[in-house]
């Protein structure tokens, strides 16, 4: 199983409220740096945040890879959900390689989870960071990091 976790590009200081923020144009170009890494990848499902700026993110990555597959929205990927829920909901993708797209803390809490099999060492993901994980079973403490990209800033 391959699990990619990408946090959304750079958005907004302010909105009407927090799950409508929306990417800044630095955002978007943050987002085509990192969907870049995604090329020539057999992603089956993008699961995406149901905030704007999330939801901004998974389209532009879908439009850079021609992503065809299914792009599902899932209410368990907001900032604050609890990162063994998260897992729990994964079970029905545990094959192939999926792309998580969400946010901070939830984000670096699962990543650390998924290495360590514990949250008291979460992963540092800036925005547009993205994550490569690999393991036999998707469990905590039981996938390895292989990559850890952050985007260029100007």
């Amino acid at each position: 199983m391959r699990l990619w976790l990408l946090r959304h590009g750079e958005a907004e200081a302010q909105a009407r409220s927090d799950p409508e923020r929306a990417l800044t144009t630095r955002g978007r170009l943050e987002v085509r740096q990192a969907a870049v890494q995604l090329e020539g990848r057999a992603l089956g499902a993008i699961l995406v945040s149901p905030y704007v700026r999330a939801q901004q993110t998974a389209a532009l990555v879908r439009e850079a890879l021609g992503f065809t597959g299914g792009m599902h929205t899932v209410p368990w990927l907001t900032p604050d959900n609890d990162p063994r829920e998260v897992l729990r909901q994964l079970d029905r993708y545990a094959d192939g390689e999926v792309l998580l797209v969400s946010h901070q803390p939830l984000v670096g809490a699962l990543a650390g989870l998924l290495m360590h099999g514990h949250r008291q060492q979460p992963l540092p993901m800036y925005t547009a960071s993205l994550a490569e994980l690999e393991g036999e079973v998707l469990a905590a403490g039981l996938m390895d990091l292989l990559a850890l990209v952050h985007p260029q800033h100007a």
